[in-house]
């Protein structure tokens, strides 16, 4: 199952960064326009349709990273910090003490 939600966290992943460098940069700060649709949508199509993708593949980016975060808990005990070092440290035996006369 981990295997499965691994491969398509992944390939989700992949489609988000491809989606997002296919935007159109509104700063223009590296100079790539990214407006290159060839005329099949008007520009505020293009930008909705992509935001849509955008938000849907982010969505499940999220629901997959919880799934596998879920997955690699499972089977663990949950235990306290407290109680392993309290198992861990060393048993010293109680010396006992002699009383003295003064």
């Amino acid at each position: 199952m981990t295997t499965i939600l691994l491969t398509i966290h992944i390939m989700i992943a992949v489609a988000l960064v491809g989606v997002v460098l296919l935007q159109r940069s509104e700063g223009g700060a590296l100079g790539i326009g990214g407006g290159g649709g060839g005329g099949f949508m008007t520009a505020r199509g293009t930008a909705n349709l992509l935001t849509r993708i955008t938000t849907f593949l982010a969505a499940a980016f999220f629901l997959t990273s919880i799934g596998l975060a879920i997955l690699a808990g499972n089977g663990r005990q949950s235990t306290s910090i407290v109680d392993e070092v309290i198992q861990s440290a060393p048993v010293i035996p109680e010396t006992p003490t002699v009383p003295t006369e003064q």
